[in-house]
């Protein structure tokens, strides 16, 4: 009998770790963590300022491997989100702002970070060479585009259509039809990701809107002035202040130069 209740203890502990990860199939086990660490953070269960937990208890909590663990907290470093401290573990830096989870189901988090993470490998190049190569007829496109992003902000809002548009265009005036074609077939990912950071922006407007604008004009004026480093550090710049805007928290951020 003790070794039946032994077993039923054991069944119990092992429904209620994969209740906790979800287990969804086709999702990787390290990207469910993820989520799931980074609800912890939003909700409070980890403030800012707390430890997590070790490898060992996550992996133990989990019932995953540490190796899992340690790519998932390797993923929330990157974000901003949480810093390891040598010898004394992980200590969370910033606590998402509680909008995150209203706009984004959790599930979905993961996957507009990836797209975020490969959109940072491939657009800067598309804007390298749309500088060096740009003709009178892209530039008009390019600009086409930042005017109806501008006319949007100043109405108090983000037209994502424009904001895809004006990517496209970039990769378009990149002469090579390959940067095209990658941006067309990640539209649904990027244009998911924009909405979200579109509702997160409606939050505080008159900040995040206009960063948003300036952001483009500085790719667009360095496309313009044929400056192949300027436009490949300006559209990097964009897509990573994008991706962290992500996770900004609920206090406003100090504006930027």
């Amino acid at each position: 009998m003790n070794n039946d209740m032994g077993r039923s203890a054991n069944r119990s502990s092992t429904m209620a770790q994969e209740a906790r990860l979800g287990r969804r199939q086709q999702v990787k086990l390290s990207d469910q963590v993820y989520e799931v660490v980074l609800k912890d953070i939003v909700q409070g269960r980890y403030p800012e300022g707390a430890k997590l937990p070790t490898e060992t208890l996550l992996a133990q909590e989990f019932a995953v491997s540490r190796p899992v663990v340690r790519e998932a907290l390797a993923r929330l470093r990157d974000d901003g989100l949480i810093q390891p401290r040598q010898g004394a573990g992980s200590f969370v830096l910033k606590r998402p702002g509680s909008a995150l989870l209203r706009f984004a189901p959790i599930g979905s988090i993961a996957d507009i970070q990836r797209c975020f993470e490969f959109r940072l490998a491939v657009e800067p190049m598309a804007a390298r060479l749309a500088a060096a190569r740009r003709d009178e007829a892209v530039l008009d496109k390019i600009d086409a585009t930042l005017r109806s992003l501008r006319d949007a902000v100043e109405m108090g809002t983000v037209d994502v259509e424009s904001d895809f548009a004006f990517h496209k265009a970039v990769a378009d005036a990149s002469g090579n039809a390959y940067f095209s074609t990658t941006l067309h077939s990640l539209e649904q990912s990027f244009k998911t990701a924009m909405l979200l950071n579109r509702q997160l922006s409606l939050l505080n407007p008159s900040q995040r809107l206009n960063l948003v604008l300036t952001e483009h004009r500085v790719v667009y004026e360095a496309i313009l002035a044929k400056d192949e480093d300027a436009a490949s550090t300006a559209m990097h710049r964009h897509i990573q202040d994008a991706r962290r805007r992500v996770f900004d928290g609920d206090s406003p951020r100090p504006a930027e130069p």
